[in-house]
């Protein structure tokens, strides 16, 4: 049986926004101006609506990495594209704002696909409706992790 190893901090929910991203708006970067309203640095976020076009990646086999796989090239999805669920973090990188986010979509024909979602390449085509979840009493980072050789996810207290 292999080690169990975690990195964890507990904290509370805090806010709890609903929202809904208009036509045209870009999905990360509208989650990002509704925090920024909100002032919410740290949060959950869970949202489906449809796009009109998609981008997005996902891990690829790659012998030079660390791991052994790392993020392909970003791959671009025409529209309509209906964004079945995306959830993500809100976190901060060296004091930005940072989301990382995966979603799941179909094309017109219900070809499922997904994965990593890609900033200013997700417009909202009729809507994108979220809701956003502030962490509270903890620091969820976004930062270079030298294990895996990626930027990663470090909750802290």
């Amino acid at each position: 049986m292999a080690e169990i190893r975690f990195q964890d901090a507990c904290g509370a929910a805090g806010k709890v926004v609903a929202a809904r991203l208009l036509p045209g708006t870009d999905l990360l970067e509208g989650i990002e101006a509704v925090c920024a309203k909100n002032d919410i640095k740290y949060a959950l976020v869970n949202c489906f609506g449809s796009f009109s076009a998609a981008g997005y990646m996902y891990l690829v086999p790659k012998e030079t990495a660390k791991v052994g796989a790392g993020y392909g090239d970003v791959l671009k999805q025409g529209g309509p594209v209906e964004f079945l669920s995306g959830v993500g973090v809100v976190c901060q990188n060296a004091g930005a704002c940072d989301i990382h986010f995966h979603g799941t979509m179909c094309d017109k024909e219900g070809t499922v696909f997904g994965g990593h979602l890609v900033k200013g390449h997700n417009p909202t085509l009729t809507t994108v409706d979220l809701v956003v979840i502030e962490v509270s009493g903890v620091e969820m980072l976004r930062q270079y992790d030298e294990e895996t050789d990626l930027t990663q996810f470090y909750p802290t207290k």
